[in-house]
């Protein structure tokens, strides 16, 4: 009888999409023994290149149920996972803290009760007097910015991030392919994968991390899933006023859901995750740059220097993201909304354990 390692070591496991799910699915299996091929047609066009990287995990407010769960876990495992990938990225790290402000008095209530109440001491409140919050004010030139920050979140550049497990991916040797899969279909206990030039793959397992493109391959096997498009898009603003450096503001934080980032004294880039969509508006700028009453002027005179958006994906009718085993060695991992790297380690753990208890 083989070990359950000779097992691992045999199988073949075929990953659908290489965004941060797919990298990240790769990662474990591969350090688990098993053989992985990503299989992707536009590796570089994918959600996860538009992402942020924010890991808003600690400061959620809703502290119960399947959704803090997951983010109660990732937040335990992200450290553990930067460490490991340091080997292949010295200078990849989270910097923190995160900071989430508002200029909605009553929201600004919520916060305050949410932090008082949880009594956690890497949750602080943000008020009006405070320096942080005066410089901030003072660099939007107004008065009504408050909130609250978290010590334990943060954010992972996420270019980097892809980087590294590239070069981690590589250095394992898991195959790349760069075609599209266009049917799945269960033969002989082997998944038969099609690709658009008619090839077929087999495999032992397959998981589906491609966005909205999972469920069109599902279509002969019975399933109850649906998504919808989310567009995720940024852009870099670059400002002209000497008076004004953004580096004297934090390094991320959000305003009124818009997520902010100083790059240097006179670029900034700022993203959101709001649109039922899958192209971006024509008036972009005036889109994500509408999160306060009034803009300052050094806002309503920027330019644009650089944009880029992504297609997610966000479950209809049931919570994100989703998280499935379907049964014969199908899994699909989708529907992750704003929160694809943020709980990206939670993810694979899961998957592992699916696929090890699939073959013991």
């Amino acid at each position: 009888m083989k070990s359950l390692k000779e097992n691992f070591q045999e199988a073949n496991i075929f990953i659908i999409g290489s965004g941060i799910i797919g990298k990240f699915n790769a990662l474990e299996l591969s350090e688990l023994g098993f053989q992985v091929t990503i299989i992707d047609p536009t590796q570089l066009q994918n959600s996860s290149n538009a992402a942020l990287g924010l890991l808003m995990g600690n400061m959620y407010q809703k502290r119960r149920g399947r959704s803090w769960d997951l983010r109660k876990q990732s937040i335990e495992l992200w450290p553990q996972w930067i460490t490991f990938l340091q080997k292949f990225n010295n200078e990849l790290n989270i910097e923190k803290p995160l900071i989430q402000l508002t200029t909605n008095e009553e929201k600004f209530k919520k916060l305050e009760k949410f932090v008082y109440e949880n009594n956690d001491p890497t949750l602080q409140i943000l008020e009006r007097d405070s320096i942080l919050i005066k410089n901030i004010n003072k660099a939007f030139q107004t008065k009504n910015i408050q909130g609250m920050i978290s010590f334990k979140d943060g954010r992972i550049n996420a270019l980097s991030l892809l980087q590294t497990l590239d070069k981690y991916l590589k250095h394992k040797k898991v195959n790349y392919l760069k075609g599209e899969i266009i049917k799945i279909r269960k033969s002989n206990n082997q998944w038969i994968c099609t690709t658009r030039n008619n090839e077929n793959i087999k495999s032992d397992i397959v998981i589906l991390c491609n966005s909205l493109k999972a469920v069109d391959l599902m279509d002969q096997i019975p399933h109850n899933i649906k998504l919808k498009p989310v567009l995720g898009q940024a852009i870099e603003v670059g400002i002209n006023d000497s008076k004004v450096d953004l580096l004297v503001l934090p390094k991320q934080f959000n305003i009124n859901g818009k997520n902010i980032i100083p790059i240097s004294k006179n670029k900034l880039i700022i993203g959101s995750t709001d649109e039922y969509s899958t192209k971006p508006e024509e008036n972009i700028f005036e889109k994500i740059t509408n999160f306060l009453d009034k803009k300052p002027t050094w806002l309503i005179e920027g330019q644009v220097t650089k944009k880029w958006f992504g297609v997610r994906s966000r479950p209809d009718g049931e919570p994100s993201p989703i998280m499935k085993n379907l049964g014969d060695g199908l899994i699909i991992c989708t529907g992750f909304y704003k929160n694809g790297i943020l709980l990206a380690p939670t993810c694979s753990k899961w998957v592992a354990n699916e696929i090890k208890n699939y073959f013991s």
